[in-house]
């Protein structure tokens, strides 16, 4: 069994104060795989402490040094990423090959994209007779998920060193595994002691004891909108900067009989993808009335022929979902679609056929949803779709809008001009035209309660920065 009971603090791996064990489960087994330790006020004090300490040196550090820091977490990450991936497999059920590929695979993305960034960015400039300076902003503290373990823990980490702040992490409990190995990366590339920092524990306990440690300057939380704003009241008291990534209910919509079939085909396979567990997943549908009834039909013929089964099996397309926890929640939010009168096209409550154990949820397309139901509005984070049907381009996007969120929106046209034109009145922070993809130096965030600020590239970057003038 795996013991991932210490922390890294200040260079070293160090024994919590009060050691708490936690077990970590295999979502595909629901056996325990490692054991890890939960921290509490006493150990993020520890590593805020650190973390103070190295800034003093880290913050006057060149940006020549600081390329070559990133360049070694690099190498080392790389040597590491099959590693890595296999842990987010076991962790959270991930299929392997996607756990290796994507899951894994972004996390080097995001240092070989920083690299490129910091080639050409000014971290200084003089323009009317101003001096102006981007410094680091200081301690950083990082709250992260489990759905993307890796990926928000670098677009955290990664924009953070190349800025000259140090940071105390606390990655989800659900999902510790591949943190723990990143943070060995870390050690292996030489990052100097104190600059990275890692307590693993909940919420309640080593999370809201980050948000409000009068030591770190900037908290980035990525979660739940329910859990951004705790944070975020935690933080209030010391006026830290607070940047949060949080829900979605992001539409995908339909605009033409030519675009159907693409629109349909990608759409049902990325809500689905990571077993629908990401916060920009297309979960809504708005489909015109006229074509509802095809697009249901080629929607159920899609999700019925997704392999569902073990992580480890080459075939498999989805796996569990992360707990027991989410799969309870998922299983009542497929019953209230049916309770508030959707129709269910295929899938719905329990295991796919054949799946006695493990968190594995039925790929489930509704139809006919109102978007006052309850799974048009809340986020399921599951292989969940809802298809929506709306009379006139007017009515798409006010359903598009009618919803707390604004992280993402996707629309599908056979004329770029009119779905251009769509894009520009959906409130949200990123807009995807027939399937583009989102590239790594674009700015990933949303409007809304979706959260502030933004990641990725050198929009991510920039958050970490305090903009000084020096005039004379």
């Amino acid at each position: 069994m795996n013991d991932h009971r210490r922390f890294y603090i200040d260079g070293q791996w160090v024994d919590p104060q009060r050691p708490q064990d936690r077990p970590v489960i295999n979502p595909a087994t629901e056996q325990r795989i490692a054991t890890i330790s939960i921290g509490g006020p006493a150990d993020v004090d520890r590593a805020v402490v650190a973390a103070r300490r190295a800034f003093e040196t880290y913050a006057h550090s060149t940006v020549a040094e600081r390329i070559a820091l990133i360049g070694r977490v690099l190498d080392a990450y790389r040597r590491r990423q099959d590693e890595l991936g296999a842990a987010i497999s076991d962790e959270m059920g991930a299929p392997l090959a996607f756990a290796c590929r994507s899951q894994a695979g972004i996390g080097a993305a995001h240092l070989a994209t920083m690299l490129e960034v910091l080639q050409t960015f000014r971290f200084s400039d003089e323009r009317d007779g101003m001096l102006l300076l981007r410094e680091p902003v200081g301690v950083c503290g990082f709250i992260t998920p489990w759905n993307w373990p890796i990926n928000q823990i670098a677009c955290k980490v990664v924009p953070a060193l190349a800025a000259g702040c140090t940071m105390v992490l606390k990655p989800s409990e659900i999902a510790p595994l591949s943190a723990s190995l990143f943070a060995a990366v870390i050690h292996e590339a030489g990052v100097p002691p104190g600059v990275f920092n890692l307590v693993h524990g909940d919420g309640p306990g080593v999370g809201q004891s980050i948000a409000a440690h009068p030591g770190v300057d900037m908290l980035s939380f990525t979660g739940s909108t329910r859990a951004g704003i705790a944070v975020a009241k935690a933080g209030a008291d010391t006026v830290k900067r607070v940047h949060q990534e949080l829900g979605g209910k992001s539409p995908l919509v339909i605009l033409d009989e030519q675009s159907l079939e693409a629109a349909v085909r990608w759409g049902v396979t990325d809500c689905f993808s990571n077993s629908g567990q990401s916060c920009n997943a297309p979960s809504r549908m708005l489909v015109p009335a006229a074509l509802h009834t095809r697009a249901a039909a080629r929607a159920k013929e899609i999700a019925e022929a997704m392999v569902v089964g073990d992580p480890r099996d080459a075939a498999t397309q989805l796996g569990p979902v992360v707990s027991r926890t989410q799969f309870d929640k998922i299983q009542h939010l497929i019953q209230a679609g049916i309770d508030e009168g959707a129709t269910l096209v295929c899938g719905g409550p329990g295991r796919p056929s054949g799946l006695t154990q493990g968190f594995y949820v039925r790929p489930t397309v509704f139809a006919g949803v109102r978007n006052d139901m309850k799974i048009a509005r809340e986020e399921i984070f599951g292989p969940v779709l809802s298809i929506l049907p709306y009379r006139d381009e007017v009515e798409a996007i006010r359903i598009a809008n009618d919803t707390p969120y604004g992280l993402a929106a996707y629309v599908w046209s056979a004329d770029p001009a009119d779905a251009r034109r769509v894009a520009g009145q959906i409130r949200a922070g990123m807009i995807h035209i027939n399937g583009a993809d989102l590239p790594l130096n674009a700015p990933f965030g949303g409007f809304k309660q979706s959260g502030n600020g933004r990641e990725w590239g050198e929009f991510g970057l920039a958050d970490f920065l305090e903009l000084k003038v020096v005039v004379t």
